[in-house]
């Protein structure tokens, strides 16, 4: 169980790095805005596998606590990743 959450880990945070990046660089328009979301949902798949990963294997009660926060946070970015991305995608087709 721990290896998978460490592969979430790695490929959450290079997915993050790239859409950041193709941020930065992408003029400020409808396709940087759906970069942007991209970037969040893989910032909440980062957190909530970091946090899943702290719930998992705790070795204490800090551990425990931390874990929890992280997943509530990347649960969230995850939700209104989400709902962004539904908002920008049709949009986009225009």
């Amino acid at each position: 169980m721990d290896k998978i959450f460490t592969i979430i880990i790695v490929f959450s945070a290079v997915f993050f790095i790239y859409n950041k990046i193709k941020t930065w660089r992408t003029p400020p328009s409808l396709l940087n805005r759906l970069y942007q979301t991209k970037a969040t949902l893989s910032l909440g798949f980062f957190l909530t596998a970091f946090g899943g990963n702290l719930l998992f294997m705790p070795r204490g009660t800090i551990d425990i606590v931390v874990g929890a926060v992280f997943t509530l946070l990347g649960i969230a970015n995850i939700v209104f990743g989400y709902r962004a991305y539904r908002h920008y995608i049709p949009q986009l087709d225009d």
